[in-house]
């Protein structure tokens, strides 16, 4: 039996270009037929890793960190949006949109993936974040997640003030970051090979089908 591709998705919950991403490669697994072949598993980066407990205005933050206008940031949104509609995903930028701490989502993704959950408790948190108008830093939010995909909520809830787990997604985010890896998503192969940024769907399958025939 052939080894299946393992693909890492270097990526934040509340990366609107991760959730694009995420969606394309999973068009491009489907379209080829490949679901048993390939395992994927999500490996943290925080956008914002000081961001503080009370977030800050999305309008403010872009602007803040690259200095985007904000028509700059309402064409950017409605890029998103549109390539989110595409593939069957809402993205709802409303005012008072906030950004926020993303840590203790990356904490209960750990936990997921443990049970096979990860990509579940993934776009869960992404639907919440990007269509549902929900603060996936606030631990009512993430418990309801947790639920939502069928884990134990108190379970996982009791990681997030348990020293080790998060102790493991601070060392897993400084693996990746040694890597190189500054910006998401980043999606690796095996491990050997990777591909940054939102990439079109027909790219994805490129890349899986070279990847595949070379195993």
């Amino acid at each position: 039996m052939k080894d299946k591709l393992k693909i890492d998705i270097v990526s934040d919950v509340v990366c609107p270009w991760c959730t694009i991403g995420y969606k394309r490669l999973e068009k491009a697994i489907s379209e080829l037929g490949i679901q048993d072949q390939v395992e994927i598993e999500w490996q943290p980066f925080e956008l914002n890793p000081n961001m503080p407990v009370e977030g800050q205005d999305l309008t403010e933050h872009i602007e803040e960190k690259y200095g985007s206008s904000l028509e700059q940031q309402k064409e950017s949104q409605q890029h998103m949006k549109d390539a989110g509609e595409d593939l069957g995903f809402a993205f709802d930028y409303f005012d008072g949109f906030k950004m926020v701490n993303t840590f203790e989502g990356h904490v209960l993704l750990e936990y997921a993936h443990k049970f096979g959950k990860q990509t579940e408790l993934k776009m869960r948190l992404m639907t919440a974040f990007f269509s549902e108008r929900q603060d996936v830093s606030d631990r009512s939010i993430l418990k309801q997640a947790l639920l939502d995909v069928g884990l134990n909520a108190e379970e996982g809830l009791a990681l997030l003030d348990n020293k080790e787990a998060r102790e493991e997604v601070k060392s897993k985010e400084l693996y990746w970051q040694q890597m190189g890896i500054s910006s998401v998503p980043t999606i690796v192969f095996n491990r050997k090979s990777a591909v940054t940024g939102a990439q079109p769907v027909d790219v994805f399958k490129n890349v899986l089908q070279e990847l595949l025939e070379a195993s």
